[in-house]
């Protein structure tokens, strides 16, 4: 599947991310294809609605005309997220901890496993949703988020820093800004 995805898609190609929640009920957006290579996408969104994410007293508000460049992997248990501003300024990040990513004709598709990290401009890093689980941390999924956490908490500086650094050599602001110019 892989490969009949990247060869039908070209830079810039519609394309819907679909999250399936943990209570079954779907989410969809339409996005723009930026970069697709065997089991890794990254897919561009523009913000049409201002969204604030909380973190106990801190707030994170991603406005209307910011962007998402958005990384999946069909080989990683999470996707992220890197929010930037209508002038390209980084606001921050989200990881999502996922599972059976899914990648084909136009369509990236992925189960959502509730617990989220979200990151913000300066390193500061806050675990979100964990009072959504329906069970203890510990016993959801069999203990497989709680494993996923920890790994990507170990990793979070190095993996986000080497990904902020690759989309700003990739996805310049200007050529995002023409992107949502043409659509």
């Amino acid at each position: 599947m892989d490969n009949i995805f990247i060869t039908a898609l070209q830079h810039g190609d519609e394309i819907i991310e679909r999250k399936i929640r943990y209570d079954s009920i779907v989410v969809e957006h339409n996005c723009l294809l930026l970069k697709a290579k065997n089991k890794h996408v990254v897919l561009f969104h523009e913000i049409m609605d201002s969204f604030t994410m909380k973190a106990g007293p801190i707030k994170l508000t991603i406005p209307i005309g910011s962007y998402t460049i958005a990384y999946y992997w069909k080989d990683r248990p999470y996707n992220l997220y890197i929010w930037r501003d209508n002038d390209g300024n980084y606001l921050g990040s989200y990881f999502n901890i996922v599972r059976n990513t899914y990648m084909a004709d136009n369509l990236v598709s992925f189960e959502d496993l509730i617990i989220d990290i979200l990151v913000l401009p300066g390193g500061a890093h806050f675990i979100l949703d964990e009072e959504e689980l329906p069970v203890p941390l510990e016993q959801f999924e069999s203990g497989y988020v709680k494993q996923v956490l920890i790994s990507l908490l170990d990793s979070i500086d190095i993996l986000l820093s080497q990904t902020i650094s690759e989309s700003e050599k990739l996805f310049k602001h200007k050529d995002l800004l023409s992107l949502l110019n043409n659509k």
